[in-house]
């Protein structure tokens, strides 16, 4: 493809971006997302590991005690 076509599609994209309407479903959106409003953040990792801070094996813990 020439530079000339390839300028020409590309700048028919830029306009169809440009100045079309797109009619989001945003509540679809968020249930597929499944994005819950009412409930808080939870660290689903939290449990997995220990903190650093609380590492009891760790050297550095056990020497600054």
């Amino acid at each position: 493809m020439g530079r000339g076509r390839q300028k020409a599609k590309h700048t028919k994209i830029a306009r169809e971006l440009k100045y079309d309407t797109y009619n989001v479903n945003y509540s679809a959106l968020e249930r597929e997302l499944g994005h819950q409003s009412n409930d808080e953040y939870i660290d689903k990792w939290a449990d997995e590991y220990n903190d650093e801070d609380e590492d009891e094996t760790s050297p550095v813990s056990s020497s600054q005690a």
